[in-house]
């Protein structure tokens, strides 16, 4: 939805009446995954997109359907194997879209996710799918203290809030798993959309694979801070890209951190100087990050993890350290060299393997513990020819 955001912002403010495509859930190897969205406005505009292609034509022809019914519907669509012209999925994937319409100055919902991403304010919005029990569209606002609307049932919004407010902690979007005992467990379909600040990248060492780093970081989503403790060289001027620039002892500026460091967290140490590393990566391997990286020699890497055990640091700890920093593509330039570092971090957050797609058999796209696994794909999965 954030893609989207600023269009639907802009026709709800106009009194353009639109509908909201959303995937919802996903098997296979599907282009998109859960919360991409895409937008259609009474008038016959579009923004935004759902599978690359594959099958906005018919989405967009159920988007107008369900302007004209105001009624929101839950389609499936997957491979078009009977019909070489029908849309479907040529990935071979299944996914699920939901489709809601938006009147004029009747979402409030949307409201509070303009607002809240507006403000950098994690916000959570449950919505329920059709399926004849409850009404479709009911949404549920969840933000880390408060609850705004209602399901539908004033039970199932009490169980919701908790498991949504869990999903908003970790990021997560899509149907939640029925997990015994993690209030997630409901007999109603609800899909959950997670607005979550962006997840942070700490970068450590203003130096010249920094920049690129902090360049990539940004263009992967991240919420980029630099550090280094030389302000000759911690600059904005030498780092444009950087969201926020530290002037402080990387391991001190760390420390402070920690409570703000959570499992989308993500660490380069890149001050190739052991005075600088060897602090900094004893509070790092000790906090919830998802990843830490340090770059140097194999001949580097040995003598700080022989340092790091001096320090106290345990073998598990030390288990948690990806050095040297990133993935082997043979990287020799700062850019290539970020472009590695980036890889290793997708990797690490997807399951990937790292190896080239072409050399294995593997599904594309991996799913990590973290990502709700939906169930079965529904059957029959429609051919819209």
């Amino acid at each position: 939805m954030r893609e989207v955001l600023d269009q639907a912002m802009a026709w709800y403010g106009r009194g353009v009446r639109f509908a909201q495509a959303t995937v919802v859930r996903t098997w296979h190897s599907s282009p998109r995954p859960p919360g991409a969205t895409m937008v259609v406005a009474e008038t016959g505009e579009v923004a935004g997109s759902i599978s690359g292609g594959c099958v906005e034509g018919a989405v967009y022809e159920l988007a107008r359907e369900v302007l004209e019914t105001g009624r929101p519907v839950t389609e499936t669509y997957g491979v078009s194997d009977g019909d070489a012209l029908a849309a479907g999925l040529t990935c071979g994937g299944i996914l699920e879209v939901f489709v809601r319409p938006v009147g004029t100055g009747q979402d409030p919902a949307l409201e509070d996710i303009a607002h809240a991403i507006g403000a950098g304010r994690p916000l959570a919005v449950a919505t329920t799918l059709a399926d004849g029990h409850l009404p479709a569209g009911a949404r549920l606002v969840v933000g880390p203290t408060g609850v705004r609307g209602s399901l539908g049932d004033v039970r199932l919004d009490s169980s919701a809030a908790e498991c949504v407010r869990e999903m908003l902690r970790r990021g997560e979007t899509g149907v939640p798993r029925s997990v015994a005992g993690s209030g997630c467990s409901w007999a109603v379909p609800v899909f959950v959309e997670s607005y979550a600040p962006a997840p942070r990248m700490l970068v450590f060492g203003a130096i010249d694979f920094a920049e690129a780093v902090t360049r990539i970081g940004k263009f992967l989503g991240y919420h980029v801070t630099l550090c280094d403790a030389r302000p000759v060289f911690a600059t904005s001027a030498r780092f444009p890209q950087a969201d926020e620039i530290v002037v402080d002892w990387p391991h001190r500026y760390l420390a402070a951190q920690r409570e703000r460091i959570d499992e989308r967290t993500v660490i380069c140490v890149l001050t190739h100087d052991p005075k600088f590393d060897i602090p900094l990566l004893e509070v790092a391997l000790r906090t919830d990050a998802a990843y830490v990286g340090a770059m140097g020699s194999r001949r580097t890497h040995e003598d700080r993890l022989e340092r790091l055990r001096e320090a106290g640091v345990g073998q598990a700890e030390l288990g948690r350290l990806s050095s040297p920093i990133g993935l082997d593509l043979g990287a020799r330039s700062p850019e290539e060299t970020a472009v590695s570092v980036a890889a290793e971090i997708i990797a690490a957050h997807w399951g990937g393997t790292g190896k080239r797609l072409s050399g294995t058999r593997a599904p594309i796209h991996h799913r990590t513990p973290r990502e709700p696994l939906p169930g079965r794909p529904p059957d029959p999965v429609r051919d819209t020819g």
